[in-house]
């Protein structure tokens, strides 16, 4: 999936939407580790603000978590926070 860098969504929330695609997917299972960084912003062709703000996000979604010196991992589905009644 390509990012649509004309488009009205923040370019940092249609990557995240990749990634969180991915993950939901078992293209990136649980466990394993992400792309580096910068492999991301090549790939995507996006600034490391941008890679910064979407990993971000993933995190606080519970999604990824990072190891310090390792690199970032996709998380177990039972570590994930469980979403609160009247959330989506």
């Amino acid at each position: 999936m390509a990012l649509d860098f004309e488009g009205k969504e923040p370019l940092y929330r249609q990557l995240a939407s990749i990634l969180r695609g991915q993950i939901a997917s078992g293209q990136i299972p649980p466990g394993r580790r992400l792309p580096s960084k910068l492999s991301i912003r090549q790939e995507y062709g996006v600034s490391q603000n941008t890679t910064e703000r979407a990993l971000q996000l993933l995190r606080e979604e519970g999604l990824i978590e990072t190891s310090m010196g390792r690199g970032l991992f996709v998380t177990q589905p039972e570590d994930r926070p469980k979403p609160q009644a009247g959330q989506d």
